[in-house]
């Protein structure tokens, strides 16, 4: 099938990709330009997965202060060079990140970061919680196992669904960045002030 210029300009715009990118999407999509919009996320994640282990030496410190000024987050983005730090699209991914964190209030980045102690007490209370359903051990492992993943998804930044669109995460929303600018970028650390909490 031959894919019109007029079918790859309009496949640039929606996405940002290149030419040679949105061509191969939309050849392997048969032109259907949804379906090729899913297929270079798909590409362009697999790209950003291959760029996470770079350093991140560049990037900016942004805050964000929620109408009221009683609530308000300061959040690190990293990237590779300066050059991607200084533009336009890395500060209002950074702002939309520290409204993330403004509105679900995340306690770590990754589960990487989460102490194993915080982890343990975690797991207590679950057991505690299902001590007295009279179900199996292995289930109850199970069922421990299941709310840990929903603790996940609450306590860390980058397994929430994104604020702007839950049909994504924040780690999915930065992965599609990454694959953008070409740089690994990575959130170092936030912090989170709420007027009368410690």
């Amino acid at each position: 099938m031959k894919i019109s210029a007029d079918l790859i300009k309009e496949l640039r715009e929606r996405t940002g990709a290149g030419i040679l990118d949105c061509k191969k999407a939309l050849e392997k999509t048969g032109g259907d330009i949804d379906k090729a919009v899913e297929e270079l996320r798909k590409m362009g994640i697999a790209k950003a997965d291959k760029k996470l282990s770079r350093e991140t030496k560049e990037g900016i410190i942004e805050s964000y202060i929620h109408p009221g000024a009683k609530l308000g987050v300061l959040v690190e983005l990293n990237c590779e060079t300066d050059f991607v730090a200084n533009t336009k699209e890395f500060k209002e991914l950074a702002h939309n990140i520290a409204m993330q964190i403004a509105a679900q209030a995340p306690s770590f980045v990754k589960r990487e970061d989460i102490p194993q102690e915080v982890l343990e007490k975690e797991k207590e209370i679950y057991r505690e919680q299902l001590k007295n359903s009279g179900k199996p051990e292995h289930v109850i492992e199970k069922i421990v196992e299941g709310k840990l993943e929903k603790f996940y998804e609450e306590a860390c930044l980058y397994e929430q669904a994104y604020i702007k669109d839950p049909s994504i995460t924040v780690e999915e929303l930065i992965k599609t960045h990454i694959a953008k600018f070409g740089e690994n970028i990575r959130v170092k650390r936030f912090a989170r002030f709420r007027i009368g909490e410690e």
